[in-house]
């Protein structure tokens, strides 16, 4: 696993809009793992895969009651 270095405002990849995941592989796996990673070293709650340079729809969370990760999230 790694630390992932967070981009900051004003990076371009923050204004696009991320691409859907078609297919969970072996590399979004292992993105989930270095997303949480780098969320709970920088001592955050979530993380979203472009704050970390990465165009996909991918998020992960925890507030406290254990990772959760979401991949092509949808606000309903």
């Amino acid at each position: 696993m790694a630390v992932l270095p967070i981009v900051t405002e004003g990076h371009p990849v923050l204004r696009r809009k991320a691409k859907p995941v078609g297919k969970i592989t072996k590399r979004i796996q292992r993105l989930i793992r270095d997303m949480a990673e780098t969320m709970y070293h920088a001592k955050g709650v979530g993380l979203a895969a472009p704050q970390v340079n990465v165009s996909e729809r991918i998020i992960v969370v925890d507030v406290g009651q254990g990772l959760v990760a979401l991949v092509n999230p949808e606000i309903i």
